[in-house]
């Protein structure tokens, strides 16, 4: 625990350095892809793991067909279409080329038979169907996917098509496909198992095309998602996820030259992220961090606490201590509420994005009385007419526990 011993300056913001018990690792060895662009998320802690040319926008192939999914599975939530909603098949749908259902005009496809259609089979006619059923034409479906990429904050993405077939204006970055792959799995749990399904046979048409293309799910290794892809252009691409005990990461590679690479490139992808970094709780909920000042209170300061548990993400080689920021802006003012938020505190840690933790009053402060807030008033405007000359730094000193 670390109690503050403020100065003047103080008064207007404080930083401490605490000293975490926990031990962070030596300098991260990157992970050495060959793929063009790659970006690895740990989504349990909210960390980037590894990341080249993030947000480039590149040809993201059949990985865009994410989009068109997360169009469909809205579409779903709010009503406009059920899983037993059928759609027609246009003729443009049908001449689509590479992977399809092999869909005709005189068919029907439901919702729910169109999903592992798109999933499983890649099927760019289901993707045009799809398109065609919300938003009339395929055009407006894309103009519609780039509007609605920008709302969800994926700022290197717009669409041309559906299907991920090429065209200029299909260009994704890895980043803006590890966030849509992110949101598939957390916001729509309930059709994420799609995403599993290692074959799907639409009405006994094109067998051999009834695989899923995704070489990593009957590996034993936690994959179950999300997505491939391949054009002359794009190259060799994948969108993946895989869960190992509480931790789940997604990743994107883009731009390999062969399926052999990509199958190899995305195991050893997964081995690294769960092999290379562990989950650590180097805060406890309701630990007192730190004493702040507080101007005017019965008492003179107020412990700070975390709500809950920290857990953050360390590489597993470890040799030295961490060092944690405490900031918060003062004076904290009397009366303060039993979990009122005052502070925050950032966990850095060198290759890695931080880790900001909000703090809370551990107990509640009331106002001192007259005779004591009277002192206080004198006392602090004394300190302030000092505060030209005072250039003294804050103090941390550290208390035993």
């Amino acid at each position: 625990m670390f109690r503050c011993r403020p100065t003047i300056r103080s008064l207007t913001r404080l930083v401490l350095a605490a000293a975490l018990t926990l031990v962070a690792a030596l300098p991260l060895r990157a992970f050495e892809t060959n793929a063009r662009a790659a970006y690895v998320v740990d989504l349990t802690t909210d960390t980037v793991l590894l990341q080249k040319d993030a947000d480039v926008p590149i040809p993201p192939a059949s990985m865009s067909k994410l989009m068109t999914l997360n169009m469909l599975f809205e579409a779903l939530e709010d009503g406009r279409v059920s899983l037993d909603t059928r759609f027609g098949v246009s003729e443009r749908a049908k001449a689509m080329g590479g992977s399809t259902m092999f869909l005709n005009t005189t068919d029907r496809p439901t919702v729910a038979e169109l999903i592992p259609g798109i999933i499983v089979n890649s099927g760019n006619d289901a993707c045009v169907v799809v398109a065609e059923g919300l938003a009339g034409t395929e055009e407006a479906f894309a103009t519609m996917m780039t509007e609605r990429a920008r709302a969800l904050g994926m700022n290197d993405s717009t669409f041309g098509n559906s299907s991920g077939w090429p065209h200029p204006a299909q260009r994704m970055s890895v980043r803006d496909l590890a966030l849509i792959a992110t949101r598939l799995i957390e916001e729509f749990p309930q059709y994420y198992h799609y995403f599993a399904m290692s074959e799907y046979l639409f009405d006994g048409r094109a067998p051999d095309n009834r695989f899923n293309r995704n070489p990593l799910l009957n590996l034993g290794i936690g994959a179950d998602g999300l997505k491939t892809g391949h054009t002359s252009e794009a190259g060799y691409g994948m969108v993946g996820s895989a869960m190992q005990g509480k931790r789940r990461i997604v990743f994107v590679l883009s731009g390999l030259d062969s399926e052999d690479a990509r199958a190899s490139e995305a195991e050893a992808i997964i081995n690294w992220a769960f092999r290379q970094f562990a989950m650590r709780t180097p805060v406890k909920a309701g630990e007192t961090l730190a004493q702040v000042p507080v101007f005017l209170g019965k008492t003179p300061d107020v412990g700070l606490v975390a709500r809950e548990d920290v857990e953050i993400l360390m590489p597993v080689t470890a040799n030295k201590t961490i060092k944690a920021e405490i900031t918060w802006t003062g004076p904290v003012e009397a009366p303060v509420a039993e979990g009122q938020q005052i502070a925050r505190m950032m966990i850095r840690r060198e290759g890695m994005t931080d880790t900001e933790v909000p703090l809370f009053a551990a107990a509640a402060v009331e106002k001192a009385g007259f005779l004591p807030r009277f002192k206080a008033a004198a006392a602090r405007a004394l300190d302030m007419a000092r505060e030209f000359t005072d250039d003294a730094p804050a103090e941390a000193v550290p208390v035993t526990n």
